[in-house]
């Protein structure tokens, strides 16, 4: 048994303050379905897909009604009508029009730290009321709704505070329209706006970037109300692995204000491409340094090498400032670990540069205030002239013994053999006393030298102990420290 309904008397009710009332109790309350506007039973009405079944004990309708063009002809609803699309559909201009709002966030497509830019994708879902559109359904054959151009109504000139670059794609062609005056319309954006980055505890940062909804011209004349549903967001964003990137989606809410409504958008940073491709590699360079103490301090291969160390880590620091933003107000505590193992590893090169001057003075004392004896290339010449002198003279005189001759007696060769003998027993005595007083030369040694070592070890027992302190402190600020 089908039920009639006079929808002239809805008509009628749709513009009494009741109504009015109902509408200002809906709008507070929360979501207003934008997907299933139509009738339900308990309304009198089956549920339709935007139109209503005919009543079998009616008479049949005329099939020229049944199409959406009747609908339109019935409005006259056309390019040409101004009513619809010149000014705020409005039949009392003292009547504010409610706007109501919802932004489903899609996909966080990047984040741009040295601009302050925030790429996202949302979807975009407006819906007000036009009081100039009304129709009976039973009259067009239960049609509920139609679609038309988006050019031939008027829509709410809303805008976005932080955007800095308009989206390049077409806005959607269509709006839906049903049978009380309601209007939907649904269009899907990239939006560029900029954020307020916190980058004090990067990589390990979260960040709050908003999107603020509000009037250009109007605002004193619309009413921009928020719908209050909360888990489609959420549940948008998990069921597209794709839509998150470097990002990590946290959670989403709303403020209304009189004349805004401010969506804001929390996520968090996957740090662990920074940490292996940046933390790590400084932490690998400290390593290095701590090492470089093992080498030996006579050399100058130990403060090559810890130039060198020293130098990769300013590479880092270039890198580093090609990603912080410049006009943070606190100093990120990357920043901080930087600069501070680049402090540490330059007073490692200046104590090495220190302990190779003082070890340099006692090589370098004055000619006057030297032994001659203890001038080891000088002895070392000396020992060499002498001891081929003594081998050249007993070569000679067995030279001598082993040719004949006439002219030489017994005699004089035995004295010779004897001066032989006596000046290589001298050169012998010679070459004794040059050793032992260069062993105890490299025995006895200088003051420069022994002040040097223990000026190096007492730096590398400060230089570890101030490591060990440094990096516990940045851990520590790194877990404890606010966002902001």
């Amino acid at each position: 048994m089908s039920l009639n309904v006079d929808w002239s008397i809805a008509f009628d009710l749709m513009s009494t303050p009741a109504l009015e009332q109902f509408l200002g109790v809906w709008s507070t309350s929360g979501f207003h379905d934008v997907q299933n506007r139509s009738l339900s039973s308990d309304n009198g009405f089956p549920e339709t897909n935007g139109s209503l079944s005919s009543d079998e004990g009616s008479p049949e309708r005329s099939k020229e009604n049944c199409s959406y063009h009747k609908v339109l002809e019935h409005l006259k609803l056309t390019k040409e009508n101004e009513l619809y699309f010149m000014n705020r559909p409005v039949k009392d201009h003292k009547h504010k029009t409610p706007v109501y709002l919802e932004m489903y966030l899609y996909a966080i497509l990047d984040v741009r730290e040295i601009d302050q830019t925030f790429v996202s994708y949302v979807w975009l879902k407006l819906e007000w009321r036009n009081e100039h559109i009304s129709w009976n359904p039973e009259d067009f054959c239960g049609i509920l709704n139609l679609t038309v151009p988006n050019q031939v109504l008027w829509k709410p000139d809303l805008t976005i505070e932080e955007m800095i670059e308009r989206d390049k794609a077409p806005p959607s062609p269509l709006i839906r329209i049903d049978f009380p005056g309601w209007v939907y319309y649904e269009n899907d954006q990239v939006i560029i706006s900029s954020c307020r980055m916190h980058v004090f505890k990067f990589p390990f940062d979260t960040q709050n970037c908003t999107i603020t909804f509000k009037s250009i011209l109007l605002s004193d004349e619309i009413d921009l109300i928020p719908w209050s549903e909360k888990e489609i967001p959420v549940k948008w964003l998990s069921g597209n692995p794709w839509a998150q990137y470097e990002w990590v989606y946290k959670d989403m809410s709303f403020n209304r204000t009189d004349k805004t409504v401010i969506y804001t958008i929390t996520m968090s940073r996957r740090p662990t491409l920074y940490c292996f491709n940046f933390l790590l590699p400084i932490l690998f360079f400290i390593i290095l340094d701590l090492a470089s103490f093992l080498i030996p301090s006579n050399g100058g291969e130990k403060l090559s090498f810890k130039v060198t160390v020293l130098l990769a880590v300013t590479v880092m620091q270039l890198i580093l400032n090609e990603i912080l933003p410049s006009s943070t107000d606190t100093i990120p505590l990357v920043v901080l670990y930087c600069v501070g193992t680049f402090g540490l590893m330059l007073l490692s090169v200046i104590e090495t540069i220190v302990v190779m001057h003082l070890m340099e003075k006692d090589s370098e004392s004055p000619e006057s205030e030297r032994d001659p004896a203890l001038n080891t290339d000088q002895n070392d010449e000396k020992m060499k002239v002498n001891c081929r002198n003594s081998l050249t003279a007993i070569h000679d005189h067995e030279t001598d013994q082993n040719t004949p001759s006439p002219k030489k007696d017994s005699s004089s060769q035995q004295l010779d053999v004897s001066l032989a003998l006596d000046l290589f027993s001298h050169e012998l005595d010679e070459v004794k006393k040059t050793v032992s007083l260069l062993s105890s030369r490299r025995e006895n040694i200088g003051y420069w030298t022994k002040l040097s070592r223990k000026i190096h070890k007492i730096f590398t027992v400060c230089y570890v102990g101030g490591v060990i302190l440094f990096l516990f402190t940045i851990s520590m600020l790194w877990i404890v420290a606010d966002d902001n």
